[in-house]
C-alpha cells in the first residue's frame, strides 16, 4: 500500500502546487507575462478537455507527463520567491472554487479549438478557391477570352 499511498501523496502536492500557481497569476507581486503563462497553465490543468485527447495511445498522456510539469517548473521560475512561497502557504489552507476555475479552463481550451478549426477553414477555403479558379482560367481580372 505503500506505492498507493505515495501516489496519492504526489498527486495531493501537484493539485496544490497548481492552486499555488493559480494564486500566484492573481498576485500582484507577480510579472505580467508570468502572470499570462500562469493564467494558460492552470486553466489548461484544470480543464476537463485536452488539447491532446487521452484516447489517442501514447500522444494523448504527453501533455499531462510532459508538457504541463515542464510548463509548471517554467512558470515557478518566473514567479519571485517570496511570492510563490506566500501562494503556496495560502493554497495548502484554503482552496479556491476548483469548479469555476475548471469550467473557466475548459472554454478556453474549447475557443483556443474554435480559433483553430476557423482559421484551417479560412486556410483551406482561400488555398482551394485559387486552385480552383486556375483550373478553370479565371484570373482576378475574370475570364480569359479566347481571341
Amino acid at each position: 500500500m505503500g506505492v498507493i499511498a505515495e501516489l496519492k501523496e504526489r498527486a495531493r502536492r501537484l493539485k496544490t502546487e497548481v492552486i499555488a500557481l493559480y494564486l500566484a497569476a492573481r498576485h500582484p507581486g507577480t510579472p505580467w507575462y508570468a502572470k499570462l503563462f500562469l493564467a494558460a497553465i492552470v486553466a489548461y490543468a484544470l480543464s476537463p478537455i485536452d488539447l491532446i485527447p487521452d484516447f489517442i495511445p501514447v500522444l494523448g498522456l504527453v501533455d499531462e507527463i510532459i508538457l504541463l510539469p515542464f510548463a509548471i517548473a517554467l512558470a515557478l521560475k518566473m514567479i519571485p520567491a517570496e511570492v510563490m512561497s506566500e501562494c503556496r502557504a495560502q493554497a495548502s489552507q484554503a482552496r479556491p472554487d476548483a469548479s469555476r476555475a475548471g469550467r473557466v479552463g475548459a472554454v478556453v481550451v474549447v475557443l483556443i479549438w474554435i480559433i483553430l478549426i476557423v482559421l484551417s477553414a479560412i486556410w483551406a477555403h482561400d488555398s482551394f478557391a485559387h486552385e480552383r479558379a486556375r483550373g478553370n482560367g479565371l484570373t482576378s481580372a475574370g475570364p480569359r477570352s479566347s481571341s
